[in-house]
């Protein structure tokens, strides 16, 4: 093993980025410094050191019908990534999340017989839908690393090696921006009503919602008169969200970046996002939110069919009860929109009832005391024979 240990670490989308992002920095902390880095990865990868090997807005598809247009080059893509990383020879492999892409990769490197070892970080949801595809990814992959504490026994049962770290997005500094200087630098008066928009990271995503939310936006002026708006994005869809937002007929910022958004959530009232993992930021800014989500009409058709799910928000996952309002599909229109907004931003016990709901879910998900990128750290280090390193 070389002191200084080549990781390759590679995600599919936006979300994963963030995770990946923090794991990197766990592993540069417990390595002091000593860890190369290879990939594929976003902005928060990006910042950490990786210098990508694909743009991640290749892989950022959501959907069953969504995708196929996509697949044939999403697979030239993924044989190209194995070559690379089988010609660089790293001492590990580290997917995040995005199993349909990362599962593929994973697959692509042990056909190539490089005899590292392969992690997985966020186990592909099989305890919602489609469990027996638990036995492919332990036939995959030789580690698991699990957000919540109910999956390792969907894959352990499989033979495969399984920690539960904890959701990494606890430990960022979702609860720690800056109302005042955000709202300051962009103009905004302390007084006026402030709703914060995110519409999502994929194309697909904000395709479909963009339009949507305007409408509402459209109805919610006439009964914030002073509204505004800020749209926290990311590189993937940013110049989308750009130019919906000059068609906005409220004042709207949009900011990329992770300390931005942060701050745009301090300064935010409330929010209408995409389903994803920054309703689970939200939850830890205290900001009261709704949920909203729109795919193909073959695609919803499909999921109804398959989901053994009652929720899509993580938060109402961990509590098993409809906290966060959850518009989608049909139920995502303007109108409907719009009035959740009304009573998000206007109905104090609905507000306390979310923030009391958000601390108890958060906490659920620390998954224990420590950082669950550390955790996560040290088992990467520990499959690579240096666990000694963590401090």
């Amino acid at each position: 093993m070389r002191a200084d240990p080549l990781i390759c670490i590679v995600t599919g989308e936006p979300s994963g980025d963030l995770l990946g992002a923090r794991l990197m920095a766990a592993l540069s902390r417990a390595t002091r410094g000593r860890a190369r880095f290879m990939g594929v990865g976003g902005e928060s990868m990006q910042a950490e050191g990786l210098d990508s090997l694909a743009d991640l807005s290749e892989f950022a598809v959501m959907g069953f019908v969504e995708v196929l247009p996509k697949a044939a080059r999403i697979l030239r893509r993924v044989r190209e990534i194995a070559d690379t990383i089988a010609e660089a020879r790293p001492d590990v492999l580290i997917t995040v999340d995005s199993w349909g892409f990362t599962g593929r990769l994973n697959r692509a490197v042990r056909a190539r017989d490089l005899g590292i070892p392969q992690i997985h970080y966020v186990a592909p949801m099989v305890w919602a839908w489609k469990e027996r595809r638990a036995e492919g990814v332990a036939a995959t992959v030789d580690h698991l690393l699990c957000l919540l504490p109910n999956e390792p026994p969907y894959f352990e049962r499989h033979g495969l090696p399984c920690t539960h770290v904890g959701h990494p997005v606890v430990e960022g500094g979702a609860g720690r921006g800056d109302a005042a200087a955000f709202r300051a630098a962009h103009g905004i008066p302390a007084t006026a009503p402030v709703l914060c928009v995110l519409p999502g990271s994929r194309r697909t995503e904000t395709g479909r919602l963009l339009p949507v939310f305007a409408d509402a936006l459209k109805r919610l002026r006439e009964r914030f008169p002073d509204l505004h708006v800020v749209a926290p994005t990311v590189a993937t869809v940013a110049a989308d969200v750009e130019r919906a937002a000059r068609t906005w007929p409220v004042p709207a910022v949009v900011v990329r970046g992770e300390a931005a958004r942060y701050d745009a959530f301090a300064a935010a009232d409330a929010a209408m996002a995409a389903s994803g993992t920054v309703g689970l930021e939200l939850a830890l800014a205290g900001v009261p939110h709704l949920i909203a989500y729109k795919v193909s009409a073959f695609s919803a058709w499909l999921a109804r069919r398959l989901l053994k799910i009652r929720y899509v928000n993580l938060v109402n996952l961990t509590l098993d009860r409809a906290v966060v309002p959850e518009l989608l599909q049909e139920a995502c229109t303007g109108p409907a929109l719009a009035a959740m907004v009304e009573r998000l931003m206007t109905d104090d016990a609905l507000r306390t009832v979310q923030r009391t709901a958000f601390a108890e879910a958060t906490h659920q998900l620390a998954g224990g005391p420590g950082s669950p990128s550390d955790r996560a750290a040290q088992v990467v280090l520990k499959c690579l024979g240096l666990e000694e390193t963590v401090p």
